[in-house]
This record gives structure tokens, sequence and C-alpha cells, in this order.
């Protein structure tokens, strides 16, 4: 192999673009609709299918024998699992959830081709390893097309069926690369593939809460739309808003506040939402052994999305990061994004899928050749990539947003994410190059946003990348213990004072949301551990320096044993105060109306005159039925709650 200038493997040379071409894998979204975020690597020549990068599968099993062994078929499980140093399987029972529309009636049978040309375990129905249920949570009837030739007969159909047709054709390919990609990175975890009606955004929200009624530890959302429209009130109450799930959401194809769209301004939504963890899209180099080299942000033939909200208050653990000022979102608004991953389709994943259609290439004065294996990336890719590492990592571990987590653990230990330092995902006029590279130089591109942080990459935090991306699964850990000090995240529009270090900081109060059981799909169930109703986690908003004037906040051995018990009387707690204060002490339990989630606070209280130092309380409650459980420590407009959880 050839080595670097430091001595170092050089990097697979990058794919020429007279070889190549990307297309979105779905069609710009009319108003009230949601577009996925995946875009295919087209073949245009001999070429293309000799190129060894993206790494070729290594014996796929073509009908056409006449097709060489290795092609541009992208990275394999391996492959990931070697460039993120990532273990294959998580330490707990995990589900991951893949929220999309329309109905892939052949997803049950790819991913059975899938796992076995990479020889991993069989994920199925019949072991209850996978799940196909409609935005309702049930296993039928399925969205359209129930199957492949309803499918097809409405492609020959009137010119309203074939634009459904084709638009669900599109969102099928989109459930291959999800659900293929959950499976690559977790090898041990359940897959939930809930499908809405249609690309709307009310079918979307429906099948959103299906997905956390069902019990998934993670949700992937590889789609997104304009956050125009979007209010922090109605967000608040919506599906994007449940503590204690792990929610990814793609930030978009279309580069910095989707300039390289046909309606620009605004950033993409759910990945807009201070609930969720908002993933946006590299170009991954590895060598042909898939040993990590470096990333950059992705712009070119496509750009990952973010930029700085509208809509929504950035949650305190963006308003701590000690480079915020520089970020340029002003009125403290929400910055997109949290972390990030290989999104480009130079450098996409290896994704089979029955249609006919996809997966193509073309050579001039030659047929069209067609087969079962194509090359996709975009932030699609990125979404379903990074909630699998969070699944790796053991989910949530019970705590309420764990983006606010992830930016703990990057400032305690950086090493456990890349940082990316180079590139923008600023507009750029120019054509992109012939290895699928933006055609302008980042200063060009970091003209979009004055140069500030949330277009142009950086040591440190980044709109285009976030925090980074994953260098194993330390910094997707929860805390140990069973608790997490937090900041809340807010309800989009609220305030709060500065944090210490993404660890604890500003915000408001928690809004309305909830955890689903964690469990299994089919018979099996998750056994004890984080999230399980003896845990419960610290959430809340600081103020000072030193993350606010309450932190620490656990609840006492005794109570977490009585609630594994279901005999829970009373709560037992501790915390730490930074000055003499008068702390108020509430309980609130989780309720349900309408599909939304609210919290009801109980007629029991505590006024606590806590000293500077450790102190300790207790909250006689009676006995509580099961439900979820908030009790909120407050003290000059510093709130830290913990969730606790009694199951029937």
């Amino acid at each position: 192999m050839a080595l670097g200038a430091s001595g170092e493997p050089a990097p697979v040379s990058p794919l020429p673009s007279s070889d190549y071409e990307t297309r979105p894998v779905c069609a710009a979204p009319p108003p009230g609709h949601v577009s996925c975020m995946a875009d295919l690597l087209v073949g245009r020549s001999a070429a293309a299918r000799a190129h060894t990068h993206p790494i070729g599968l290594a014996a796929v099993r073509r009908p056409d024998a006449s097709l060489p062994a290795t092609g541009f078929f992208g990275l394999r499980p391996a492959d990931l699992h070697t460039a993120y140093s990532l273990p294959t399987t998580a330490s707990t029972a995990q589900t991951i959830a893949i929220v999309d529309a329309y109905n892939d009636p052949t997803a049950e049978a790819d991913l059975r081709t899938y796992d076995e040309e990479f020889s991993l375990p069989a994920c199925t129905t019949e072991n209850g390893c996978f799940k196909q249920v409609n935005q309702k949570g049930n296993t039928s009837p399925l969205p359209f097309p129930k199957s492949s030739a309803e499918l097809e007969e409405a492609l020959k159909g009137t010119q309203a069926q074939v634009e459904e047709a084709e638009e669900a054709e599109g969102w099928g390919l989109e459930i291959s690369l999800d659900i293929e990609t959950a499976r690559a990175v977790c090898q041990s975890c359940h897959i939930l593939l809930v499908e809405g009606n249609a690309a709307l955004t009310s079918d979307l929200d429906i099948a959103e809460e299906a997905a956390e009624t069902l019990g998934a530890n993670e949700i992937s959302n590889s789609w997104g739309g304009s956050e125009e429209g979007q209010t922090a009130q109605g967000e608040a109450a919506g599906p994007f808003n449940h503590p204690g799930t792990v929610i990814t959401a793609s930030a978009g194809d279309a580069g910095y506040l989707d300039w390289d769209s046909s309606f620009p301004g605004a950033v993409e939504f759910p990945a807009a939402s201070p609930h969720v963890v908002a993933v946006g899209g590299t170009r991954l180099e590895i060598t042909k052994e898939a040993k990590y080299l470096q990333e950059t942000v992705w712009n070119g033939d496509g750009a990952g999305g973010g930029g700085c909200s509208t809509t929504f208050t950035a949650p305190s653990w963006q308003r701590s990061l000690s480079d915020w000022a520089s970020v340029g979102c002003s009125l403290n608004t929400r910055a997109v994004s949290d972390v990030s991953a290989d999104a480009d389709p130079y450098t996409g994943v290896a994704v089979t899928d029955s249609s006919t259609s996809h997966c193509v290439y073309t050579e001039p004065k030659t047929p069209k050749h067609t087969y079962h294996w194509c090359t996709l990336g975009g932030t699609s890719l990125a979404s379903p990539l990074v909630a699998s590492v969070f699944a790796l990592a053991g989910g949530s571990g019970g705590v309420s947003y764990p983006a606010d987590s992830l930016y703990a653990d990057a400032l305690a230990t950086p090493e456990g994410l890349h940082d990316v330092k180079t590139g923008s995902n600023g507009a750029c006029a120019n054509e992109f190059t012939s290895e699928g590279l933006s055609g302008c130089t980042t200063e060009e591109e970091g003209a979009s946003c004055s140069h500030h942080l949330i277009c142009v990459a950086a040591k440190g935090y980044d709109g285009p990348t976030g925090l980074g991306t994953p260098n194993g699964i330390t910094d997707f850990l929860a805390p140990a213990g069973g608790g997490k000090e937090e900041g809340s995240g807010g309800s989009g529009g609220s305030e709060g004072g500065g944090g210490s270090g993404g660890s604890s900081g500003g915000g408001s109060s928690p809004p309305a949301g909830g955890q689903p059981p964690q469990g299994a799909i089919g018979a099996e169930t998750a056994a004890p551990g984080p999230g399980s109703d003896e845990e419960a986690e610290e959430e809340g908003q600081g103020s000072g320096a030193e993350g606010g004037i309450i932190s620490g906040l656990v609840l006492a051995p005794a109570t977490l044993a009585a609630a594994a018990r279901r005999h829970l009387t009373q709560l037992a707690f501790s915390f730490t105060a930074s000055a003499s204060v008068h702390v108020r002490v509430t309980l609130a339990r989780r309720v349900t109306s309408r599909r939304h989630v609210r919290w009801h606070t109980l007629h029991r209280s505590l006024t606590i005159a806590a000293k500077r130092g450790r102190n300790s309380g207790r909250l006689t409650t009676g006995t509580l039925p099961p439900g979820t459980y908030r009790l909120t420590l407050t003290a000059h407009g510093t709130t830290r709650s913990l969730l606790v959880r009694i199951r029937p």
C-alpha cells in the first residue's frame, strides 16, 4: 500500500464524477410533506464498476456472473466498525425504531439477504428481532404498497397513481438504507420499522408516537421538512419530546439553511427540535483496510444540512459550550447539528434492495444494467448510524435528553469523538469537482454565515458536524449509577441561565414528555438496566459557572430498591447546593391525553433549608401506583429533576 507523506496509509482514491453521479432518492416535498434524506450513487461507466472504493463487497451473489466481485457497492458492516472503532453488540437489550413513510413490502426479505451476505445472525419476524408495523403500531394493514405487484400496477396507472407510486418507491429504498445501517452497526439490536401512511407530517407524527409506545430505545428519523410553521409550544407537546428515548434526526442534504434546495432559508425539522439529537454529514476518508484517516464536512455533490433555528431556543447543553459565542446563533437559538457521521454518497454504504429500478448504472452505447446492491449516502445514513451507536452504548441510560450527556461526555473525554475541523456546508455557486467535492474554498462557503461556526468547521463544536463523529462508544454512554445531571432542553422558546461545560447549564424545566417501557420486540423482554423502573435520571436548568445552585441530584439506594419492588411510599434523595438556599420539592406524574403527554403535579411538596454542600431530603408520597413520575427541586431559578418509573 502506498504511504502518505507522514508515513501513514494513503487514503483510497476518491471516485471521479466522470464515472458517477448522485441522485436524491426522494423528490422535494410539497407543502405539508417531508422528504427522505437518502442520496444514491449511480455508476456511469464500466470504470465505475472496477473501483474498489467505497470498499466493494467481497462476494456479492449477483445473478450476472460477469460482474466483478468488487465494485462501487459501498461500505460493509465491518468497515463501519473499523472506521468508527465500534463494537458489534450492545451490552443491554436495545430496540432501534426506524420511522419512515409508505410500505416497503420486501423490507424483511432484503434484510435477510443483507444478513446472509455479511454472515450476520438472522433478524426476522419469526425470531422476534424484526417487526414491521403501520403508523398505529399494528402489523396489519400496512400502508401502500402492500406488495411489489401493487406498486408495479400503480406505476402503470393514472398520473396521480404514478406520482404516489414513485414517491413510495423512493421511500422503499430509504427504508432499506435505514434498517440495514442499523443492522450493520448494532448486530444484537432488535429493529422496529414503523411506516406512516404517506410522507405527511401528520402521518409521521403518529408513527413517531407508535414507535415510542411500542418501547423503542432509539428512534431514527431520516427525513425532514422546513421548520417554518412549527411553534415552540406545539413541539413541546409533540412526539419528539419524549424524555428517556434517544431520538435522532437527519440535518438535511442541501447544505447550510438548505441553500441547495428549492426552498432555502430554514433548517430542517425535526432536526431543529431541541429534544432530538440532530445529525449532520461528513465525507469519510479511510484506507483500503477501512482504518480511519479523517473526515471533512460533506459539501459538493450534495451537502450536509444545518443552521440556526428561527423557532427554538438552544438547549442548555449547547449554550454551555465554551465556543458558543462564536457559533453565530443570535438570541441563543437552537444550532443544528449535535453530532455527525458519514453521509457523502461517494463514501456511502452498501445497501441491498429488491426493486429493479433503484440500483442501476449506465454506460454510453450499452444497455442499462440493473442489480440489487446500491451505494447510498445522505444524512439518512448518518441518522440511523448515530442512533445505533447510542444503542451500542446502552441507549439513554435514563437520561431525559441524551444529547445532554453527549455534550458532557465530549467535554470530559474529547478523544471519544473525531473532531471534524475542515470544510463548510455554506453555499457554493461553482460546480463540484471531479471528485464530488465543493468547487469553492472554505473561505468562500463561510460567507454564507459571516464565517461563524454555524457553517464552518473548526476545533470543538461547529454547526455542520456538531461535536464530531463517533470514535468508539465512550461519549455515547450515559453516566453510571442511574443518575444524570443535565439541562432540560426547554420547550423551544424558553430561556434559562448559562451552565458549565455541557454537563448542566441553562434551560427551562423539561416540557411534556415521557418514555415508554424498555423492551425487545416479540416475546423477549429486555433485562433490567438503565432506563428500567428502578432507574432515575437528573435533568434541569443551571445558572452560574458551576452548573447552577443545585446539582448532583440522586435518589437514595433504599428508594431505588423500593421502586424495584413496586412499593414506593417516599422518595429519599440527596443533592449539592452551591450556596445556602431554600429548595422547593414537588412531584408530578406523567399522563397521556389524546396522544399528548402532560405532567400532572401531585399535591405533595416540601421545602428544604439547604446549606452549601451536600444535602438530603425525603418526600412522603403514600403508595404510588405504576407510572412515570418526576421529582423536581427548584431554587433561585435553578431546576433539577429525576424521572422515576414504577412498572405494573
